[in-house]
Order: C-alpha cells, then sequence, then structure tokens
C-alpha cells in the first residue's frame, strides 16, 4: 500500500498523447490518499454519454500544465452524478488557479478492464463496492485506436 501515490505514467507514448498503460502496475492494488491534490472538473452527460468531455478536457489541462501542476503520477477519476453530468478528478501536484482545486482522501481498491466505453456498467457491479466506484479512463479514443486496448482501472471506495 501507498499513500498518496500511483503508479507512474510509462514514458513509453508513441501517440505523443496517451502514454502505454500497463495494466499490471495497477490491477489488484489498493491506494490511500490523504489530502491528495486534484483539479475537480464537472461535464454534460447524455445518459451518461458525454458531451463537453474533450473542450473541458482540453482546457483544464491547459490549465494545469501551464501552471506545472502536472505530475507524472496522474489517474484521472470519472463517476457519473447522474445520468446528464459527470465529475472528473484530475491528479495534480499543487494547486492549480482558475480552477476547483479539491483534496481526495480514502482507500481505493483497483481493477483493471478491457473493453468497450459501454460495458463500463458492468465493470462497476463487478467491483461489488459499497462505496463510490470511480473509473480511470487510460486512454482517449484516438490513441485506443492505435493501441488496440482499452484498459479502464475501476477505484472502489473502501
Amino acid at each position: 500500500m501507498t499513500l498518496n501515490h500511483v503508479p507512474k505514467l510509462s514514458t513509453d507514448n508513441p501517440t505523443g498523447c496517451c502514454p502505454r498503460f500497463n495494466p499490471a502496475d495497477w490491477d489488484g492494488k489498493t491506494f490511500e490518499f490523504i489530502d491528495k491534490p486534484f483539479v475537480r472538473m464537472v461535464t454534460r452527460s447524455f445518459f451518461y454519454m458525454p458531451l463537453n468531455l474533450g473542450s473541458q478536457m482540453t482546457r483544464t489541462w491547459a490549465s494545469i500544465v501551464e501552471s506545472k501542476a502536472d505530475t507524472d503520477e496522474f489517474v484521472a477519476m470519472t463517476y457519473d452524478l447522474s445520468p446528464w453530468q459527470a465529475e472528473h478528478f484530475l491528479a495534480v501536484s499543487k494547486p492549480v488557479p482558475g480552477q476547483e482545486n479539491v483534496k481526495l482522501s480514502g482507500k481505493f481498491r483497483a481493477k483493471v478492464f478491457e473493453g468497450p466505453y459501454q460495458d463500463a456498467p458492468k465493470w462497476i457491479k463487478a467491483m461489488n463496492a459499497n462505496g463510490k466506484v470511480y473509473l480511470y479512463y487510460t486512454t482517449c479514443p484516438k490513441c485506443q485506436k492505435v493501441y488496440g486496448l482499452n484498459y479502464v482501472v475501476a477505484l472502489a471506495e473502501l
């Protein structure tokens, strides 16, 4: 178990966008956060399908990089608030001006799944969690096509 740490991003990044993901670094692990810094971002959805995720992520990520708050111990945790809205927590190294800065604490059990995004409800159910289950989509759709695999980490709040 590690406090406030997640596996470092891979340096194997042929796309220049999403680095190649190593599921062994995450699968079956438990992570504990104590006041871990994140930027919280909210997006609109239509029956759980994201509508403005790309534009929100681009804008938010640019502010994180500009403020030099990006980290090689990155995780983006997504939770659907309703069929119409989702919240996303992007790990940062320090507060980011102009963004909603939050700190998360808790233990999270991780399990890696592979498959299409529409399998998310099955993955959440498979976690048998009493608390929230966050999803970490490790690659964007463009990078998924390059790598041929779509790894998603479910993080069950313990």
